[in-house]
């Protein structure tokens, strides 16, 4: 990747421009770890969503961008916070009241609904780490519940009581006084029910590295830090995370932006070094209300894999990241057909756009060729019209439009056919509304039916297009009238494919026989 050195220092790619912040970092050499290290957070209150993707494949842009600029070598972690209790009891898991006796449990504590794993909180884990690898992420994971038990915390807990009054500080003047009152930045674990207690600590014993707290039971206990016996509040645990990790380089959404001082500060008063950041806007529903794992709502990992492939999803991510995104099942057609858009550019263009193009860092700079001959939004259009339940009934007019494409030789193609079938009879289908075509519209469909049967010319979208094109200017103005009134009335959508192109893949005469059942009243 060296040949994209020099212009990789001036790109604008908002990967570059992060990297080069660690470039700058480390200026002088290594750090002393021998590494740079990126990481990425994740609460094991729900199922990974879309987000928690979304920040491990930004956070491996970055990754990847700053190894074309450096040769100091890289790691990522992906820590899970699985320590924390359960405040509140998942909407969407099955046998739901059953959790409401595990309300402050550590998340690796609460029992699977589902009966599948040995925690909730290890079965969200789980799945997190299934996905990860189904992207083919290189990262090290680690449970924050065996980081604390293991010890590997214990240093940094120990400073956070050497420096509990300086770390109380930071925080009490984020805190109203209601809330400063019984504030600590330590939870102790209750050895006697187990759970994360939110209570008043009455001891800070910082010879011996002990707390002191009354039991939910009432009784006074005194115990270590270390161990896992605590863990820290959230916003101090940011810190002392990064202070522990030597954490170089970590993103997280808008709603932690505020915060960000609050946790440098406490990184600084730990002994360490405040990492690089990177502030993305948050992800939405359809809606335009938050994304939540505890709502489930928005759309789910598994959801896009089940219409379109992960690297359109990961060109999802690419795109303007300080931008707030809606998550929801319209935006993946035109996903798919971007991202295969920009591949078939990259090889056509120099460094300086090879470096911009989203696909230069969902591939690491291993740009491979696309072979989708037909786009996805024609695929779907095509699964409109000729009702398709299967990919192979696609294949036939695919073969005849593109002879020397097969499932073999264009395996995107293929799994691109599968993914719109799904998503035409899933979406697609219920929501189609066909109408009659008024006066104009039905004299312009006779025209172009006629225009199709004595067509003799190149059977090639250009070509066709032109002849649609004719027959709509000497009848609509605007034009998109013309265009807008063949989706409705021949697809039953308010918007479609490049018509020209639809026909030479569908077919003149198969395209003949769809307009004449829509001037005999059939689709409606």
């Amino acid at each position: 990747m060296s040949e994209y050195r020099d212009a990789a220092m001036a790109s604008k790619a908002w990967p570059f421009e992060e990297a080069r912040k660690l470039v700058k970092r480390y200026a002088k050499g290594a750090p002393e770890k021998g590494y740079v290290l990126f990481e990425t957070g994740y609460g094991p209150s729900g199922l990974p969503h879309i987000g928690t993707f979304g920040e491990v494949a930004r956070t491996t842009m970055v990754r990847n961008a700053f190894e074309v600029l450096s040769d100091i070598p890289t790691k990522l972690i992906c820590f899970s916070d699985d320590l924390d209790g359960m405040r509140k009891v998942p909407g969407n898991v099955p046998n739901a009241g059953a959790l409401e006796a595990s309300l402050q449990l550590p998340l690796t504590r609460v029992p699977d609904p589902y009966g599948e794993a040995e925690s909730f909180g290890a079965r969200n884990n789980a799945i997190l780490r299934r996905f990860l690898d189904t992207f083919g992420f290189e990262y090290e994971f680690i449970s924050a519940s065996d980081f604390y038990a293991s010890g590997k915390f214990d240093e940094v807990l120990l400073r956070a009581v050497r420096e509990y009054d300086k770390v109380m500080a930071v925080m009490l003047k984020s805190l109203r006084d209601e809330r400063a009152q019984t504030y600590s930045i330590f939870l102790p674990i209750s050895p006697s029910s187990g759970r994360v207690l939110y209570v008043p600590i009455t001891i800070v014993d910082v010879e011996k590295g002990i707390i002191g707290f009354t039991d939910e039971d009432g009784t006074a206990v005194e115990m270590p830090v270390t161990g896992g016996n605590v863990k820290l509040q959230w916003k101090p645990d940011f810190g002392a995370r990064w202070a522990a990790l030597d954490v170089d380089f970590e993103m997280y959404g808008k709603d932690h932006s505020t915060n960000t001082p609050i946790y440098d500060r406490i990184c600084q008063i730990l002994g360490g070094r405040k990492p690089e950041h990177f502030v993305y806007e948050l992800f939405l529903d359809e809606e335009g209300g938050k994304i939540s794992k505890s709502k489930g709502n928005g759309l789910t990992i598994d959801e896009w894999l089940t219409y379109a492939s992960t690297e359109s999803l990961s060109y999802f991510m690419y795109q303007k990241p300080k931008t707030a995104k809606r998550m929801h099942f319209d935006v993946i057609p035109k996903a798919v057909d971007e991202y295969h858009q920009q591949l078939r550019a990259f090889p056509t263009q120099d460094a300086k756009a090879q470096l911009a193009n989203p696909v230069f860092h969902i591939h690491a700079g291993k740009v491979r060729a696309s072979n989708m001959v037909v786009p996805f939004s024609m695929l779907l259009n095509l699964a409109s019209v000729s009702h398709a339940e299967d990919k192979s009934q696609l294949w036939g007019f695919i073969q005849r439009y593109a002879p020397e494409a097969s499932a073999e030789s264009h395996p995107d193609l293929d799994a691109a056919a599968g993914f719109a079938v799904r998503y035409y009879n899933d979406f697609v289908k219920p929501a189609k509304v066909f109408r009659a075509p008024s006066d104009v519209e039905r004299e312009a469909l006779k025209a172009l039916r006629d225009a199709l049967i004595t067509y003799d010319g190149d059977v090639t979208g250009d070509a066709l297009q032109s002849v649609v094109f004719a027959i709509g200017r000497e009848r609509f103005d605007p034009m998109r009238d013309w265009f807008k009134a063949l989706y409705e009335v021949l697809m039953g959508a308010s918007q479609g494919p490049r018509f020209g192109g639809f026909i030479a893949l569908y077919g003149v005469d198969e395209t003949v026989a769809l307009i004449d059942k829509a001037l005999a009243g059939e689709l409606t």
